[in-house]
């Protein structure tokens, strides 16, 4: 039964009292209209425990605002959210239309830094997140006294005589709970042996980022990615206030995982009483990079799973690491995000799947 302002209600006694479900919460579509962000359709989610999120559909079916009982959980760019008619391709051009949000998706045949991959120039972190979702299909479904909201659609990466990867995403909540759920599958509906690189670039901001905080995690090792990074290892998980002219430090993390194969990470701030986590099948996520960005309004931590780093296409084929969908086969990715309240359950959440 589903927990509604501190009470558990079955769907008998839920349907008693309002007039309709999304009294309380439910899923509800519109479309951004000024600027930019114009004809930007949006899937505005609450799931009646103080969180709410809105998907951009047409923007690879990211989550772009998101926040718990009025509290912004992940920082946002100057930028908006960019129409894909807007989007720049080349080098660093994908900057222009990042808009943060609380999950950015990276890939879906290239990601990292911009490259010559085989002849082929590519740019930043791939076309998936400016890519316009189809067949968009919201549901509300009642499992006994359980309810489910979803938001389905697929997302095609494709060209003439080259690659053709279908990405069919799920996202569910459950009435009452705080964990968004992403169940997607990219299948290669060509004819040819492709690349496959996926990322979900999952952004905090303040306050859940704010001078204290920490990132939780079981690591093996961790290793910077350049000098930049390795001057501040030892403080590499712990945030601080922010810094003018800070330059970005990224950290490659070697995450165990628990006895289902999920990896676990926690950005902590108990000054706040506030946790977000992030949980995902290692499986076909074998990589966690951390962006750690300190910077006066570049204030955000970026929780990365990954099935590849960030170096670029062509330094993962390098070092024999790039991994390909061949025709018709297929590849099934689950990850989570959920917010954590109060100091108890953070400590509960940092016991049960050994964090430090």
């Amino acid at each position: 039964m589903p927990q509604l302002f501190g009470q558990h209600y079955s769907r008998e006694e839920l349907q008693k009292r309002v007039g309709h479900l999304l009294q309380v919460a439910g899923v509800r579509m519109m479309a951004l209209q000024e600027g930019s962000e114009a004809g930007v359709r949006i899937a505005d989610v609450r799931t009646g425990s103080g969180l709410r999120f809105q998907v951009s559909l047409d923007r690879g079916m990211d989550i772009s605002i998101a926040d718990y009982k009025g509290v912004s959980l992940a920082w946002r760019s100057p930028n908006g959210d960019v129409h894909p008619s807007y989007y720049d391709p080349r080098g660093l051009g994908w900057a222009r239309s990042f808009p943060g949000g609380l999950m950015t998706g990276c890939g879906l045949t290239y990601l990292g830094a911009p490259c010559v991959d085989e002849g082929e120039e590519l740019g930043l972190h791939g076309r998936l997140s400016n890519t316009p979702a189809t067949d968009v299909k919201t549901s509300t479904q009642w499992l006994d006294d359980r309810c489910v909201f979803a938001v389905s659609g697929s997302v095609r990466e494709s060209t003439l005589f080259g690659d053709d990867l279908l990405l069919r995403r799920t996202i569910e909540v459950e009435l009452g709970e705080s964990i968004i759920t992403f169940r997607d599958t990219v299948v290669n509906e060509g004819n040819r042996r492709s690349p496959l690189m996926l990322l979900y670039h999952v952004n905090a901001g303040w306050p859940t980022v704010d001078e204290g905080a920490e990132l939780l995690l079981n690591a093996s090792l961790t290793m910077p990615r350049d000098p930049e990074a390795a001057k501040d290892l030892k403080t590499a998980t712990k945030m601080i206030a922010p810094l003018p002219d800070f330059k970005e430090q990224v950290y490659f993390h070697d995450l165990k995982v628990d006895n289902n194969g999920m990896a676990t990470v926690l950005l902590a701030n108990k000054k706040a009483q506030l946790g977000l986590f992030v949980r995902y099948r290692q499986k076909e996520l074998p990589r966690f990079i951390e962006w750690k960005m300190m910077g006066e309004e570049t204030y955000v931590l970026g929780m990365e799973p990954a099935n590849c780093w960030v170096q670029g296409r062509a330094r993962e084929r390098e070092r024999g690491t790039l991994q390909f969908l061949d025709p018709g086969e297929e590849r099934v990715f689950f990850l989570q995000i959920g917010m954590l309240d109060g100091l108890e359950a953070i400590d509960q959440f940092t016991q049960e799947y050994n964090l430090r």
